[in-house]
Parts: structure tokens; sequence; C-alpha cells
């Protein structure tokens, strides 16, 4: 252990301890100052200087580091570590007008950390619905995203919302919230429920009436609210950051940067690989699906981004590469470069058999499509990787483009944004956010989530994984120019 982390760890100790052994007594969070030193500082007018413990340095060997930290503190103060409260608890709106698709109250789970002035509001994704057959259908299969009857009281937060400082390095201290979807509107909806209708879709009203409650709660103090989503979350964010940060300032805080993180919600209107009838979720082309949605649900766009295009045509604003330029605040877009849930909606399903040779092409062409509508994206995030969802997993540290993590990427935009808002200064060196994957293949990733044969159960490797897919090694090396065993080499080592 080097000398800097037994000289942390020792600060750590006195902090926990402090004369006396009164730990709990004496420790304090980020930000908050002793009585004394409050009167001190009223006394003199002068700030009493603060050393906040900050994780960034040890970055590369986190791990590590928070065991020694946690081993630590428990040895101790036995009670530090499982005293700590991690779950968000349920607030159901006070407003009772603002409701779920069945008119239960809509709300939202939060676990406050007193003292940071970082708040993250998180929208949860689940797929929609567009016309009453299909509600009706989601109402009896998948009723928690509908209704709020039975959500559970307290909710334990995973990746970007852990209080886990190994599993969440740079926001894990942040004040968390937690809005469950129940609206089926990709957050857009402004209709209750009627006589005539006889669901609400109110999903931009609540998130409205979120923020409006939080201000009482301390999101008024906050210096940066980061709106994120995941899925139809993710779409949620790209078309209600602008409006949050236009709704604070109108309520008087213009100070708060509010920033967006869009995770797995960059669809693409691309043409289906089988078209389909627009039956039901799965099977309508999202272009379709989204022109009925936004007129079933009364459904709100940005205003800048309704001006691009005719009236009737405000769909288009649902898409990620059409949305993002008309956006003032910064968002930071992580999008899987062969997302399940567009290839389901593109008619391509990997059931477990080999695919056919025009499926395959169509698969590589979608990363492409995918990967040039991003490259004007500042701030970006795109794996070549098979998969849906990521900023909630456990595992969401592990995935690299280019070497770099998400959490790592997230916080150099985080710095980013703090310098140029400081002095106009250029990203730092050695601090990526425009990350795109440039291999061509689903998995040629080497730090991809595990995939499991659907039949078996058991892992696959890449190569495994692509043979199994119908890819013709043969083939592909000498489209390439390449020895069949140089491009095998190439796919297990991600080049």
């Amino acid at each position: 252990m080097g000398r800097g982390t037994v000289q942390v760890l020792l600060l750590l100790g006195l902090l926990l301890c402090g004369p006396g052994g009164e730990g709990r007594k004496n420790w304090r969070r980020r930000g908050q100052q002793p009585a004394a030193a409050r009167e001190r500082s009223e006394a003199t007018g002068q700030p009493v200087e603060s050393f906040p413990l900050d994780f960034t340095a040890v970055e590369g060997n986190m791990d590590s580091f928070m065991a020694q930290i946690k081993s630590l503190a428990q040895s101790l103060y036995p009670c530090s570590a499982q005293n700590l409260r991690h779950e968000l608890r349920l607030h159901r709106l006070l407003n009772s007008s603002v409701t779920c698709n069945d008119g239960s109250p809509a709300g939202y789970y939060l676990k406050e950390s007193k003292g940071s002035r970082r708040w993250l509001l998180f929208l949860e994704g689940g797929w929609y619905c567009f016309n009453r057959e299909n509600c009706d259908t989601r109402y009896d299969t998948m009723r928690r995203l509908m209704s709020s009857k039975e959500w559970p009281i307290t909710k334990t937060g995973t990746g970007i919302l852990s209080s886990q400082p190994e599993e969440n390095p740079h926001w894990w201290n942040a004040n968390m919230v937690f809005i469950p979807y129940c609206s089926s509107d990709v957050w857009s909806g402004a209709s209750s429920k009627s006589e005539k209708n006889e669901y609400a879709f109110m999903g931009a009203l609540i998130i409205q009436e979120v923020v409006k409650e939080l201000v009482g709660k301390g999101l008024g103090n906050a210096k940066v609210l980061l709106l994120a989503g995941s899925s139809a979350g993710g779409t949620g964010v790209l078309l209600n950051v602008d409006r949050v940060a236009e709704q604070l300032e109108e309520m008087g805080y213009q100070g708060i940067q509010v920033r967006g993180l869009a995770d797995s919600g960059w669809f693409l209107d691309n043409k289906q690989y089988r078209r389909t009838d627009c039956i039901d979720t799965i099977t309508c082309a999202p272009t379709e699906a989204i022109r009925r949605g936004i007129r079933y649900w009364n459904g709100i766009v940005p205003e800048r981004c309704k001006l691009q295009f005719k009236e009737g045509e405000e769909w288009n604003c649902f898409f990620g590469y059409k949305i993002y330029p008309t956006l003032r605040c910064p968002v930071f877009v992580v999008q899987w470069l062969f997302d399940e849930a567009q290839l389901t909606v593109d008619n391509v399903h990997l059931t477990g058999q080999p695919v056919q040779e025009g499926q395959w092409l169509y698969i590589q062409n979608l990363g492409r499509e995918l990967r040039n509508t991003l490259k004007d994206v500042t701030a970006s995030f795109a794996p070549a990787c098979l998969s849906h969802e990521i900023i909630t997993r456990n595992h969401w540290t592990d995935i690299q483009v280019k070497g770099t993590s998400l959490p790592r990427a997230l916080h150099c935009w985080d710095r980013s944004l703090h310098d140029s808002n400081k002095n106009g200064k250029a990203p730092l060196k050695g601090c990526p956010i425009h990350l795109i994957d440039s291999c061509p293949w689903p998995h040629c990733n080497p730090s991809c989530p595990t995939i499991r044969d659907q039949f078996t159960g058991q892992e696959m490797n890449v190569i495994q994984f692509l043979m199994h897919m119908g890819f013709d090694v043969q083939k592909m090396a000498q489209q390439q120019g390449l020895e069949p065993s140089k491009l095998l080499g190439m796919l297990s080592s991600g080049s």
C-alpha cells in the first residue's frame, strides 16, 4: 500500500472516530461545516476552507481502494457501513391530478444526499402503447408500467443510481431520483383520463410535477441537474431536457446547470428488414408507431424541434439525430451500435438460429448508419455490442470504448463542461468524450456484456457468437484481404 493511500486511510480513520471515539458525531458530509467553523466564518467574513475527499485520483484502482476504505471504516466504527441508507424511498405526487395511465397517482423515488448540490433524475424505460387495443394488452401483462398501485415503498439504486463508490465512482454522492415509467407515452403525453379517454398519458407533465416538488426538497440549491434515462426514458431525456431547464428558469433558478444523459434511446427511423403491418408494439415500424402514438397521447415535443417540421410531422422529434441539433442543453448520448430494441422493431429476430446473409448484412449496415448519426454528437459512448440499456446495470463500469470506461467518459464530460463554463478551456487531454467503436461486427469489442446461448444458457466468446450468427470466416477474410487465422486473432482482441 502506497504512502498516499495510507495517509488517506488514516485521515478517514480520524474523520470516522475523531477524538474520544465519537465517530458518528464528527463525521460530516461534503459541503457541510461544523457549527464552530460556521461561527468563525460568520465572525470573520471569510469562508472556511474544506477538504472533501476526491476519489478520482485513485480511479485506476478504485475497487481495491474502496475495499480498504470499507474494511477500515467497519473496523473503526462497526455500525457505520451497515447503517448507511442506500434505498430510494417512494413519494407519490402531491398533485393527484397528474397520474399514471390508470388514474393512480404518479410519483418518484428519492434518496437525498445532504450537502451535495448535484441531482440525478432518472426516467425509467419500457416501450409504449399507441392504441386502445395494445394498451389493454399492456395493462394485462405489464401493469406496473401503467399503474402505481403495486409499487414498492423503497427501491435500491444500481449503476449510476448506486450509492456505492466502487459501482458508481463519480455520482455516488448525488441526490438520486428514480421516476417510474407509468405513462406508456415515451414521456411525452399531456392528456388526462376522462370519459372519452380510457387511459391518461401524462409523461411530460409527470416530469414537470416531480421537478416542482423537488425544488422544495433541495433541488432549488442545486448546481447541476442531470436528467438521465434508458430506452424510452432515454428518448424522454431528449424530449424533456430543454423543457426542464426552461421550467427552472421560469421558477427563478437560472443558476442550475441542466444536462441530459440519454441511454439506448437514440433510435433510427430506418427501413425495416422485413416490413410488417402495424399490429402491435413489437412489429410496428418505429415511425408508424410514433406517428399513431403522438396523436393518441396528445404528445408534446420541444418547440425548437417542432418548428423544423411541417404540421403533423412532429413525430420526427422522437428520433435522436433529428432532435439533437435543436437542443440547448448539453446531452451525453450512450448507444449500443447494435441495439436489441432497434433490431426488434426492424424485424431482425435473433432466435438462436444462424442468421441469413441478408440479415447479417442488414445488421452490419445498422451499425454503420448509427455510427454516422453520432459523428457530430459532441459527447457520446457507442460500443459495438448487441445489447440494450447500460447505465443502471451493475456491470456498467466494465464496458470500454478505446480503453475508456463509461463512468470515466461521463466524468471527463463533467469536467469539460465545468472548465468551459469557468474559462472557455478545451476538453482536457487524455479525457475523451467522443467514443465510438469503429469495428464493424456485433460484439467485436471484447468488453461487451457476456452473451449466452438462448437454448443452453452457456456463455459464448466473440468468435463462437459470430459463428452462431452464421458469420463466414473464410468469406469475410477474403473480402478483407486477410488470412482466416489473422482475422480470428483480430476478432479475439477486438481490433
